[in-house]
């Protein structure tokens, strides 16, 4: 019974643990459904953010796609910018050329009408030509306008800063606009502050060109009342946020004001925009295309300043230009403009942040210069090199004045009289031999001895073109020194010696009173015997020499000359009435390379040559002899019967050309084809000087140039390159052609006679 009992009761007690597991079975199956169904809950979660992240990805690719495409879109619009730009840029240098090449006929032509030399034409037919060449002219400055405004909103304009002078800017104020305003019977006055320094940093060029448009725009819209031109420093008036003035040191302002018509409110920011005018449509009283303040207001930006205008309608107007007086350089070219720049064209404000060009200063001895110091003029566009001159030039007791500029070589030298030049032949704006030759041609200037420093071995060329000395530039300044030995020694005052070789008694005698002055000892002798006598005993500076001797002949004095070290430099002076034969003259041009030479077959051109190597001052000569050098060089007889080659595919400009150099007794030839060109010179042996058209069908001036300095014997044969593009490059790809010199259509008749001259003189 026991066992039955505790059986019963265990089977009680598994009975109970078998529910209770039952019910914890239960319950976590309960638990387990639950987290089955929160699972499943949640993988519904997941599958939904899985495909929202799915739609986010494709829509994220979408955007990349549509990201892509537009970058890819951008690319082409800039490709496209960049293309349309070329094409402006090559259609308006097209489009100069074809708008100029008829302005080239026009304007040389009603030039010739115009001046009348045959005396044929009725004094209104001579009215009616000069109408027509002021027409032409006004015509030829719109097509400068819009390529100026051209070049500004393309970027391709450069700055070049020098140092202008307050002096200087006034005195051209004056002299430009003086007798403009004088004309309208307006009262005219300019103004320079006195504490204004004696110089500011900036575009020469740049800043006449917009005083010019500003002051012409005073005088054109001022009936009555007057215009002032005020000049100061400025501390306010600008624009508050301005980037370059605020942060200048010093700011120069150039007020113009009139009391003219004055401009409206609402029309200021306006006529600032290109082609914008205050006195617009078919009724309006002045001319002009609105483009003068367009264009000076992104020139004024392109310096670092700003144009500000103050106007009353009715009452007149104050323009203001505010400049940095030091140019801000390359570093502050982010330059805001002026009225009117927010509306300004996206192309014209990349401008300002384009490299700028700028001349470095170079600290010199012109402000201690006082009178009878001797001073050198260094024309030399390398900086460093320029320096290293000027030191040498002052250990040798020199004050010295530096400008890498051509241009200014010829108004430094008029201004300080140096007393000898240092040139260099490669200059950023011209060729030395251009700055040598107008240097020779001046009266004031020619006197001067030039001192050539340069890269290339052209000694003869420089020699014969009156120089005083060649150097090469060399990595040691050994040969320096003793150059600026020989020159110091030869500026000191001393009487020049010349020495005459004449066997004719009666021409020797008329040689020595040709020749004969104060500043000068004249030693005449009448064979070779005595010539290398005299040589030996004593230095001479030139020679003046007959081929035709007793004892021997020119040529073999020439050649027992070079053999003789101390003596081959001396410039010889060739005068003789003799035929030479083409040998003989082959022959001189062959003794040329070590002893410089000159044919010279009329008295004028005797006294000249002798006064060019001598470096005589024509203006202290007698009067009758000044007269025969300027009789020489003001008449046509550097030009007469010389043969010209003129070379242009335009039969006008070829007819125009011809009329205006037959004027001058000039011997014209002429071609419309380059191939054709290069046949004529080389069967024509006497051609003298080339006018060569660049813009050419079939083969341009480029490569004529290039394939006719390709044979030897033209290496030297002048050639004046004639376009009427006027993008920038032009002169540099002329120059690099082979063309000894630029000028560009519509050809200034008197510009382009002179540079012939040049070329032609000696």
């Amino acid at each position: 019974v026991l066992n039955t009992i505790a059986a019963t009761m265990r089977t009680e007690e598994l009975l109970k643990e078998s529910q209770l597991l039952t019910q914890e079975l239960q319950a976590r199956q309960t638990e387990l459904t639950r987290k089955q169904e929160e699972l499943h809950a949640t993988n519904e979660e997941l599958q939904e953010k899985a495909q929202l992240l799915e739609n986010e990805k494709k829509q994220v690719e979408n955007k990349n796609l549509e990201i892509e495409m537009a970058r890819r879109a951008l690319e082409e619009k800039a490709e496209q910018l960049a293309l349309t730009s070329k094409y402006k840029s090559e259609f308006l240098a097209n489009m100069s050329h074809e708008l100029r090449t008829p302005l080239n006929s026009i304007l040389i032509l009603s030039q010739q009408l115009a001046e009348n030399v045959p005396g044929n034409l009725s004094d209104r037919q001579v009215e009616f030509s000069r109408n027509i060449n002021s027409s032409g002219s006004d015509l030829l400055n719109l097509i400068n306008d819009i390529l100026d405004l051209s070049k500004i909103e393309s970027g391709t304009v450069t700055v070049e800063v020098e140092e202008i002078t307050f002096d200087r800017l006034r005195e051209n104020i004056e002299r430009n606009f003086r007798h403009v305003a004088e004309a309208k019977n307006l009262p005219f006055a300019v103004r320079f502050a006195p504490d204004l320094p004696r110089f500011m940093e900036s575009d020469d060029k740049r800043l006449q060109q917009i005083l010019k448009n500003l002051l012409s725009n005073a005088v054109k819209f001022t009936a009555r009342g007057h215009v002032h031109v005020r000049v100061g420093m400025a501390t306010q008036g600008w624009s508050a946020n301005h980037p370059v003035l605020g942060k200048a040191g010093q700011v120069v302002a150039f007020a113009v004001e009139d009391t003219g018509i004055g401009i409206a409110p609402e029309k200021q920011r306006l006529i600032f925009e290109a082609f914008q005018q205050a006195d617009a449509g078919t009724s309006r009283r002045y001319g002009g295309t609105g483009l003068g303040l367009a264009i000076s207001r992104e020139l004024a930006a392109l310096l670092g300043g700003e144009i500000k205008l103050a106007s009353e309608a009715g009452k007149g107007s104050t323009f203001t230009l505010f400049l940095p007086a030091q140019f801000p350089g390359r570093e502050s070219a982010h330059i805001a403009g002026s009225e009117g720049s927010a509306a300004r064209p996206p192309v014209a404000r990349e401008l300002m942040v384009l490299p700028l060009v700028r001349e470095e200063p170079i600290e010199d001895d012109r402000d201690l210069i006082v009178e009878d110091d001797p001073v050198l003029l260094i024309i030399e566009d390398d900086v460093h090199y320029a320096r290293i001159l000027l030191g040498l030039a002052q250990d040798k007791g020199f004050k010295g004045i530096i400008t890498t500029r051509g241009a200014a070589a010829l108004p430094l030298a008029r201004q300080y009289k140096p007393t000898a030049i240092s040139l260099d032949i490669f200059l950023p704006d011209m060729l030395g031999w251009t700055v040598l030759n107008q240097l020779k041609l001046e009266p004031l200037t020619r006197h001067i001895p030039v001192q050539i420093v340069t890269l290339e071995e052209e000694r003869h060329h420089g020699l014969s073109h009156g120089a005083f000395s060649y150097l090469v530039k060399e990595p040691t300044t050994d040969g320096l020194e003793a150059a600026f030995d020989r020159l110091r020694e030869f500026t000191l005052p001393r009487t020049k010696r010349l020495l005459i070789v004449e066997d004719n008694d009666i021409e020797r005698g008329s040689i020595v009173e040709l020749l004969d002055h104060d500043d000068i000892e004249l030693v005449p002798v009448g064979s070779g015997a005595e010539a290398l006598a005299a040589l030996r005993k004593s230095l001479f500076d030139c020679i003046v020499l007959d081929l035709r001797l007793p004892d021997m002949t020119g040529f073999e004095l020439l050649e027992r000359l070079h053999s003789e070290p101390t003596v081959a430099s001396i410039p010889v002076v060739v005068f003789t009435g003799k035929d030479l034969s083409l040998q003989e003259q082959l022959k001189l041009k062959s003794m040329a390379k070590s002893i410089v030479l000159k044919d010279v077959q009329s008295p004028e051109r005797l006294l000249d040559e002798t006064a060019l190597f001598l470096h005589r001052v024509v203006t202290d000569l007698p009067s009758h002899k000044q007269a025969m050098i300027e009789r020489l060089h003001g008449s046509k007889e550097i030009l007469r019967n010389r043969k010209v080659l003129v070379v242009d595919d335009d039969a006008r400009n070829i007819f125009a050309l011809t009329s205006l150099l037959e004027n001058h007794e000039v011997d014209v030839v002429s071609t419309t084809k380059g191939k054709d060109a290069i046949e004529l010179i080389e069967n024509t042996p006497d051609i003298s000087l080339v006018l060569m058209d660049i813009m050419m069908p079939e083969m341009d001036g480029y490569e004529t140039i290039r394939r006719i300095r390709a044979v030897p014997k033209f290496k030297t044969l002048p050639i004046l390159a004639l376009t009427a593009k006027a993008m920038k490059g032009d002169r540099e790809k002329c120059l690099e052609a082979g063309a000894s010199d630029y000028i560009s259509k519509p050809v200034n008749t008197d510009q382009l006679l002179s540079l012939m001259k040049v070329w032609l003189y000696r």
